[in-house]
Order: structure tokens, then C-alpha cells, then sequence
């Protein structure tokens, strides 16, 4: 287990002259500094630690958080769950809030590259492993929380998730930054773009995403389509009628048609969050029974996480690495505030423009371009004010929870969110499966004292969820123990 401390998430007093060797993920490498013995006996004896950014740790608590909360609670409040279509709820900010937060941690951890073969290596494992996690979690292999069984049919098995993603953009925009690694400027020319132009092949990487997902998006041909459903044993064939290019609506969208070709139809997400629109069921925004007149489309699958809305969260991704870029070449705390804040202020304008005008509307499921600016800019907002708060003015105490969530993302990530943790515990019950102590607790100690399933379950969310793994987070970090991939 590595200290977090010692994470190459810090910045020197020099930020283009760290103190100490290290790789991509902050640990100290040995034997594969380019320096001389000459220059190595110039060093002083006694070196100085990096500052590490407190912000980025409680950026990432807080996304951590926002997952729990949206995932356990949406269902009680479909106002703060993913949007059915078009529009941005609180549910939407969570996977681009992870891919700008590790942009912005690639910047600080590939500062300098001592062996560029090392850190691929490094990349790609990291990459694999976070490929193996998710397709382990969201796969279909793991049932969890309510369902104790386990196992997976290969000929459905769900290819793409959430950490497949962020694989994905991990990935492309981690080698970015090694390949060009030598390309860096060890100082800023004047001007306010100049950090743009400096880092130019990541914007180019950024937008050659942009150019692949826009083009296949508005000319790829969709054709008629037609899928298969198991209802009460009784397998039952729907068929969607497309034959159309740029759609951007549920039914005969590229995105869509390119998991469908590519994974196959059997191995996409069978529940997406298009069946609470209006005109799939009345209970819309939430769950709730197909209308008759439901189109056939409203039982189709769809992939959230899909490979042509991925492409286009590599700028996610190339965003946030830049607002690291930020932090590592701009000092004061003024200047970095200035670049962050204006940058996310014209993503707003942008998004909202294309939202409003109807040109490319917000859309979380397409991972649309206006989606981008918009997450991207809210990211910005809310990354600018943790620093303002946390580093700036030094109000570290109320954002603690969320630092010490931050630093054990990965175990929170799958023992809380993923439900693992919840399974264990639901797996010793008594008698039947649903007299188990989770279901005990939500039920006697908050359902029935609220008198409200819904103030319940929200209460059980915050209380027994994200309380209790703040206080299991803050436990490990004081023991030093952390969970990283």
C-alpha cells in the first residue's frame, strides 16, 4: 500500500524542478534516472517533500459520494437520477467529474518521465487492471448488493462499464503525455494561451477524439434494428424502425448502433434509464410500468458506457489533464484561479448555447459534445472552489470526510458503490434472505422513525453508506492503508 502522501499528486515549490524521482504514480524509482554520478553528488543531502493538493483528493471523495448518493437514492428521488434522455441531473456529473479528476492527476504524475518505456509498462497495467475490476463489477458476474448468487452467462455478459471507461481514457490520454513527454517546455511564454500551445499534441489528441465521434455521430447510416425479450419465460421480438443518419435521439442513434455491431446486442446494459422517458411509461421521470402504446425501442438495451460515447470522453479527460498542466507551471494561486474559472465559464457558454439552440443537446447517454463543455465546466467550478477553500484559505476541516473517501477511492468505489461490502454483510441472514441486518437498519432505524420510505432511504444513504465509509476511510489513512490500482 502506498502513502498518499508521497502520490506524485503534490507539486514542489519549483513545479518544473521536483525534488525527488518518481513515476506516474508517485513512487520513487530506482535505477533509471538519466542523471550522472556528478550530478547526483550535487544534490543536497536533505530533500525538500512535495505539497500535496488536498483539493484532489477531496474532488475525488466528493464524485465518490455523488455515486452513492445518486445510485442508492435515486430510485427514492428520480429528480437527482440519470436523466431519461436530454437535460443534466446530479446523476450525470459523476463519470465526468472521475475522467476530469484523472486528467488532472495524469499532469501531476507524468510532471517528468525519467523512462518512458517504464511508464507505459506502468500505464498498461494499470490500464488491464482497471479493464479486469470493471468487467468483474459490472460484467453481470457480481449480483450484489440484494442478490446473493453470482456467475455470468458469456453470451451476455456486459463488456463495457464505468472503469472500462476511464481505462479507455486513461489510457489514450496517459500515453499522450509520455510520448510527448520531451516536447514539454520547462517555462511558459507570456500570454494567456500559452499554456494551450504548449501542450498542443494533448489538444490535438483531444480533438482528434472529437472529429471521430462528431463524424461517425451525424453521417453514420443507422439501419432497422430488432432485439429479443424474456418476458415471464416467453421470448418476444421487437423491432425498431430506423434507416437514418445524425439522429440523436433513443432509437436510431449511432452510439448505439456502434455497440450493437461491435459488443453485440446481448452483451449491452438491458436496463437503460431511457424507459422512465414519457413516452415509455407514465411514472416518468421514474420507474414505473411500460404504457401500452409504449414505442418498441422503450425495451431495447442500450450501452451508457458505450465505445463511441468513450471516444468522446477522452475530452473529459484532455481537460482535465490541462487544468493539472495549470497547476503545475502557474505559482500563484490568483493566476491558476484565472485560468481554471475563465476556461470553465466559456465550456458553460458553449454547452448552453448548443443545449438551448437545439444544435446538440446535453445528453449524458451519447456523451455529447455539449454534454462535455457542460460537466467539464461545472468540474472546473467546483475543482477551482475546493482549492479556493481547501489550499488557498486553508478550510481543510469540513472537507475531511472527503479526503480520506478521496484517498481510498478504489475500495469505496467497489465496497460501497459496487455493493460488495453490502453483500457480505446481506449473505448472513436469518431464515430468509431478506431478514438480513442491512435491510434491519434501513427499515426499523430509519424508514419507521421518518415514516417516510423515501426521508429513509435518503437518510440510510448518507448515514449508513457514505458516514460510515468516511469514517472507515479516515481509519485506514491514519493506519496508513490504502487500496490502489
Amino acid at each position: 500500500m502506498e502513502d498518499p502522501r508521497k502520490l506524485e499528486e503534490g507539486f514542489a515549490s519549483n513545479p518544473q524542478l521536483p525534488n525527488e524521482d518518481e513515476d506516474h504514480e508517485g513512487k520513487k524509482v530506482h535505477g533509471i534516472s538519466n542523471e550522472t554520478e556528478e550530478q547526483k553528488k550535487e544534490e543536497p543531502l536533505v530533500k525538500q517533500k512535495t505539497k500535496r493538493v488536498a483539493t484532489l483528493d477531496a474532488f475525488r471523495g466528493l464524485t465518490i459520494v455523488l455515486m452513492i448518493l445518486v445510485d442508492d437514492a435515486g430510485g427514492a428521488y428520480p429528480r437527482i437520477d440519470h436523466s431519461p434522455w436530454n437535460g443534466c441531473t446530479l446523476a450525470d456529473f459523476v463519470m465526468p467529474f472521475f475522467l476530469f479528476i484523472v486528467g488532472v492527476a495524469i499532469a501531476l504524475a507524468l510532471k517528468r518521465v525519467p523512462n518512458i518505456n517504464y511508464a507505459i509498462r506502468k500505464i498498461t497495467l494499470r490500464t488491464l487492471k482497471l479493464l479486469f475490476w470493471g468487467i468483474l463489477l459490472q460484467g453481470g458476474y457480481s449480483h450484489a448488493p440484494d442478490d446473493l448468487s453470482y456467475g455470468v452467462d458469456m453470451k451476455q455478459i456486459r463488456w463495457f462499464g464505468i472503469l472500462q471507461r476511464i481505462a479507455l481514457v486513461y489510457c489514450v490520454v496517459a500515453l499522450i503525455e509520455t510520448f510527448t513527454t520531451k516536447l514539454r517546455p520547462t517555462s511558459l511564454d507570456p500570454g494567456y494561451f500559452s499554456i494551450f500551445t504548449a501542450y498542443k499534441w494533448q489538444w490535438v489528441g483531444g480533438f482528434i477524439a472529437f472529429v471521430i465521434y462528431m463524424v461517425t455521430t451525424f453521417s453514420l447510416y443507422v439501419p432497422d434494428w430488432s432485439f429479443v425479450v424474456n418476458d415471464n419465460d416467453k421470448l418476444e421480438r421487437y423491432t425498431v424502425k430506423c434507416g437514418m443518419r445524425g439522429h440523436l435521439g433513443p432509437a436510431c442513434n449511432a452510439v448505439g448502433y456502434v455497440d450493437r455491431q461491435i459488443w453485440g446486442i446481448n452483451h449491452l446494459y438491458d436496463q437503460p434509464v431511457w424507459a422512465r422517458l414519457r413516452a415509455c411509461t407514465f411514472s416518468s421521470p421514474g420507474s414505473g410500468p411500460f404504457r401500452m402504446d409504449a414505442p418498441s425501442w422503450c425495451r431495447g438495451p442500450f450501452e451508457p458506457e458505450g465505445l463511441l460515447s468513450s471516444i468522446s470522453a477522452i475530452v473529459s479527460g484532455t481537460i482535465g489533464i490541462h487544468y493539472g498542466h495549470v497547476l503545475i507551471h502557474f505559482k500563484g494561486h490568483a493566476e491558476r484561479l484565472k485560468q481554471w474559472v475563465s476556461m470553465a465559464l466559456v465550456l458553460l457558454i458553449v454547452a448552453i448555447i448548443l443545449h438551448f439552440t437545439d444544435a446538440i443537446p446535453i445528453n449524458k447517454q451519447l456523451y455529447s459534445f455539449s454534454y462535455v463543455c457542460f460537466t467539464a465546466g461545472a468540474a472546473g467550478i467546483v475543482f477551482s472552489g475546493f482549492y479556493l477553500l481547501i489550499d488557498v484559505w486553508g478550510k481543510r476541516m469540513p472537507f475531511l470526510f472527503l479526503e480520506w473517501i478521496g484517498m481510498n477511492a478504489m475500495l469505496v468505489f467497489v465496497m460501497a458503490a459496487q455493493g460488495i461490502f453490502e453483500a457480505f454483510v446481506n449473505g448472513w441472514y436469518f431464515k430468509d434472505s431478506d431478514n438480513n441486518l442491512v435491510n434491519w437498519i434501513q427499515q426499523h432505524v430509519f424508514n419507521d422513525v421518518w415514516k417516510s420510505e423515501r426521508v429513509g432511504t435518503l437518510l440510510y444513504v448518507i448515514f449508513g453508506e457514505i458516514l460510515f465509509w468516511a469514517v472507515v476511510s479516515g481509519i485506514l489513512h491514519k493506519l496508513g492503508i490504502y487500496w490502489k490500482l
